[in-house]
């Protein structure tokens, strides 16, 4: 797929919004990607996972399973591993932290971290620290949409369907036209 081809599934969603939003980071930003009205819709997860998948192929990645933070990343998740025909597994929240409780992470298994919108890659980092905590190893890391400025130091390769950095800002350094509009948080955390 190409890029507009992408952004066009994300539009035709609803999922590409404008406005004051406040990320998961705590960054501000003008653009958020919605990945819930995306993933809600099984035809649309299917085509945008399934291109995803297409991409990793030619990384040729060495994998058993795949692995996904909570909640974004599950969908995408179980979608790549069922193209795949792999394991998917997923850390979830617990006490403000992500864990992996109900699956086991076998001693030199290998695998594919997935997520649908990475920015600042913190979650990613969380759950590749789980794994090699549990004693795995991680291949790489796909998402959706790689809306970084910069790219993130993840500590594994990563494959993005979709590249589109979207300007950021701290806090403290929010831009006037921005200050005048209501900020929103439509992330996770």
């Amino acid at each position: 797929m190409t890029k507009q081809q992408v952004l066009e599934v994300f539009r035709r969603c609803g999922a590409l919004l404008q406005g004051h939003f406040v990320l998961r980071s705590g960054k501000h930003s003008r653009t958020f990607f919605q990945c819930a009205l995306v993933l809600q819709d099984p035809a649309a997860t299917a085509e945008l996972c399934g291109a995803l998948v297409a991409k990793l192929k030619v990384e040729r990645w060495t994998f058993h399973s795949v692995i996904s933070p909570a909640m974004g990343g599950i969908l995408v998740g179980h979608e790549v591993g069922r193209h795949l025909k792999r394991r998917h597994i997923f850390a979830e929240k617990d006490e403000g932290k992500l864990k992996i409780r109900r699956f086991e992470v076998k001693p030199g298994e290998r695998f594919l971290v997935a997520e649908d919108v990475i920015t600042t890659g913190s979650a990613v980092k969380e759950v590749i620290a789980l794994v090699k905590a549990a004693g795995g190893e991680v291949a790489g890391v796909a998402c959706l949409v790689d809306r970084s400025e910069t790219p993130p130091e993840l500590g594994a390769p990563l494959c993005a369907l979709m590249k589109l950095p979207v300007e950021t800002f701290e806090p403290d350094q929010i831009p006037a036209d921005l200050k005048k509009i209501s900020a929103v948080k439509p992330g996770s955390r």
